[in-house]
């Protein structure tokens, strides 16, 4: 069963690896071309799309951080609660960067404008994944360990 749950983990974090990479090079390419063709739009759509655009940079930046925290503290053999409450954190994240951008994105470019419903709950996964990182660090002891020289 452990060895099923490594496989697991070890697939998600390669799941995380591929969409921060697909977030972040999406993040340069549209903020070059936002930043050229963005100019001529009105200022409304300028300000959501800019919204858009940076929180979904700063969640990808913070998805890669959690995503090498996991690979360190997978080696550390941490507690599976602080591990769990990364991923999760992860997970929270992704759903908040689909949710909160990529909505806003569709509602913008689509003109979509049911659809913009649906971006409050993006911000609250990006708040949750930032709960969960808070979470993982007041349970960040080694497991098997209760002393202060295992904390990170």
């Amino acid at each position: 069963m452990k060895n099923s749950n490594n496989n697991f983990y070890a697939n998600y974090l390669t799941v995380i690896m591929i969409f921060v990479g697909i977030s972040g090079c999406f993040s340069v390419l549209f903020g070059a071309w936002f930043a050229h063709a963005g100019v001529n739009m009105p200022n409304e759509v300028q300000s959501r799309l800019a919204h858009a655009l940076q929180y979904q940079f700063f969640h990808t930046l913070a998805l890669f951080s959690v995503a090498i925290f996991l690979q360190l503290l997978t080696r550390k053999h941490y507690a599976a609660k602080v591990i769990n409450l990364l991923y999760l954190s992860a997970s929270f994240f992704i759903v908040g960067i689909l949710l909160f951008s990529g909505v806003l994105y569709i509602k913008t470019f689509f003109d979509f404008t049911t659809i913009g419903k649906v971006v409050p709950f993006g911000g609250i996964s990006f708040a949750l994944g930032w709960l969960c990182i808070s979470w993982a660090g007041i349970n960040r002891t080694v497991h098997n360990s209760s002393t202060d020289q295992d904390r990170l």
